[in-house]
């Protein structure tokens, strides 16, 4: 007990909160089994990640064509090959990235890739850029009308 003169642990609260200080420690080195309560909260989340308006207003945009990969947290959109049955030797493959939760035109980018068919062969083919323009303005027109009907 030599040591007890060097800290003057005579008052009963000291001594409490000298004993209760190691308990106070390992509780918050996570000891216990009880989890945050941030991992609770996080499986309620349902919202998503990007402008809703936009993403839906991309699905519909791209409701003709099959959809090989749609993730609305990252607000990716990338379609499989479409053929139109119309021009059966040339296909299509759109992919859009919505980039932020605003609903602004600069939010939206489209990339489309071109394929025709040559002896056999799918060969790359260059797309329009007024084709890719027409399709974000077709998206950003369906955006608008949308928060147009939500709003009232």
């Amino acid at each position: 007990m030599a040591l007890l003169p060097l800290f003057s642990l005579r008052s009963s609260g000291l001594r409490a909160a000298a004993l209760l200080a190691p308990v106070a420690l390992l509780a918050a080195c996570g000891g216990g089994n009880a989890r945050p309560a941030a991992d609770i909260a996080a499986s309620q989340v349902t919202s998503i990640g990007v402008n809703s308006y936009l993403w839906r207003a991309s699905l519909d945009a791209l409701a003709f064509m099959p959809l090989a990969q749609a993730d609305s947290a990252g607000g990716v959109i990338v379609t499989d090959w479409y053929a139109n049955p119309e021009q059966p030797g040339e296909r299509v493959k759109v992919s859009v990235s919505i980039l932020d939760s605003d609903l602004r035109a600069d939010a939206l980018r489209v990339a489309a890739s071109r394929q025709v068919l040559q002896a056999g062969t799918w060969v790359e083919a260059p797309v329009q850029a007024a084709t890719v323009q027409r399709l974000e303005d077709i998206i950003l027109t369906k955006a608008r009308d949308l928060r147009r009907s939500t709003i009232g």
